[in-house]
């Protein structure tokens, strides 16, 4: 038996600090700059194409290597850089999350490479599952989706609301309703392929972070896309209805499964961000003098850079273990992947906000870059389940009581 260990193999060590590198070069200094522009950062995705950052092959290889702390430590990286470009680098890892958990072989084969188009001509794709009045309530979906067999066609009708890359995605990945009578059971996900009819982008949000990375509504009117567009195909899923209105249990539903693959993503990103601000202040307390000595010599400073260190490693450590669960099949069965996103993001708001209390009055400017890492963090304990829905997963885990 092997001995445990928890250094990083040199590969991912490797791939680390590549990562690292682009994000201190490339993306921090723009960060900013991005900020106050609020539009998607176009020649940094550009840029990571170039050197192989955003591609079908990255994305394959490091979330599936053997570990599977690749992605994780990649993506700690580019968010420590920013949360916005980071976000507008990986946006696109959701919709190629779901593809590659529902789809088929040939289904994958087809469109996770138009995800990301290439070097010279680079794409978005977009995972539209929220809607106005459906987001921690997923069964709650109202858009619609309807079979014409005459055609092999699915008319899709409804809403999207809170899409990373809604409306200026290449490839939409859409959750609507076959079957509304079954709630979260009846959801399939659709392929919507570039230029098709119907789709078109509602309102873009301003928003209070992450403003680099483009959210917006995705409006479905009469859009028809092929039958072969329903991911994991029709046969699968007409077997998962009939379980279903038998009252069969259901080994899990459209949206969640992508959820439930992505919380330790989400949970690397936190873990970036506050790592960023964490260093910040660390480095701005022992810098900064007040009566003759560093702030960092006072013990209300060096105590709260205490805590936020040890919950910076706490909140990596259950990420890590996440991760390495879900790229080797191991079941969540303690939602582990819901514990990594919880502490990782309620770590990115504490540490952000005291953070931005060890730079006083310059914590609270946009002169130092603490107040827009502050912002970016509360995103953290919202998106992809706020962080009472993941209390509720754990609770019912742990207890084994069930959904009502």
């Amino acid at each position: 038996m092997p001995d445990f260990s928890l250094q990083l193999p040199e590969e991912i060590s490797d791939v680390r600090d590549w990562t690292h590198g682009f994000a201190k070069d490339v993306i921090r200094p723009a960060g900013a700059e991005w900020d106050e522009r609020e539009e998607t950062p176009w020649p940094i995705i550009q840029e990571a194409a170039k050197i192989g950052l955003y591609s079908l092959d990255f994305f394959a290889t490091q979330a599936f290597e053997e570990s599977g702390l690749g992605m994780a430590v990649a993506i700690e990286e580019l968010f420590w850089g920013d949360s916005g470009i980071g976000l507008s680098i990986m946006g696109t890892g959701l919709a190629a999350a779901s593809l590659s958990k529902t789809g088929t072989p040939e289904q994958i084969g087809e469109w996770a490479p138009q995800m990301f188009g290439t070097a010279d001509d680079v794409k978005l794709a977009a995972f539209c599952a929220s809607e106005p009045g459906a987001g921690s309530d997923v069964s709650a979906i109202k858009t619609r989706a309807v079979y014409d067999q005459a055609k092999d066609e699915w008319v899709i009708n409804g809403v999207k609301t809170w899409a990373t890359n809604g409306g200026i995605a290449n490839v939409h990945v859409v959750i609507a309703s076959v079957d509304p009578e079954l709630g979260s059971r009846g959801q399939a996900s659709f392929i919507i392929p570039p230029n098709t009819p119907g789709l078109s982008q509602g309102q873009k949000f301003l928003k209070h972070g992450i403003r680099a990375s483009h959210t917006a509504e995705v409006v479905l009117d009469d859009v028809r896309v092929p039958g072969s567009c329903l991911l994991g195909g029709k046969d699968k899923f007409d077997e998962r209805l009939a379980r279903a209105r038998e009252g069969k249990r259901s080994k899990g539903q459209a949206a969640m499964k992508t959820f439930e693959a992505t919380r330790p993503t989400v949970g690397a990103m936190a873990v970036g961000c506050a790592r960023a601000a964490y260093e910040y202040a660390r480095d701005y307390s022992v810098q900064r003098e007040q009566f003759g000595k560093p702030i960092g010599d006072n013990q209300g400073v060096a105590f709260l850079l205490a805590e936020m260190a040890t919950r910076i490693d706490a909140a990596r450590l259950l990420v890590w273990r996440a991760a390495w669960m879900a790229r080797n099949g191991k079941d969540f069965d303690n939602a582990e992947g819901s514990m990594s996103k919880l502490y990782a993001s309620e770590t990115a708001t504490f540490v952000t906000q005291n953070a931005l209390r060890i730079l006083g009055g310059n914590g609270y400017t946009r002169e130092y870059p603490v107040e827009r890492w502050h912002r970016d963090a509360t995103i953290y304990t919202i998106f992809e389940g706020a962080s009472e829905i993941q209390k509720l997963i754990i609770g019912r885990t742990v207890t084994g009581l069930p959904v009502r």
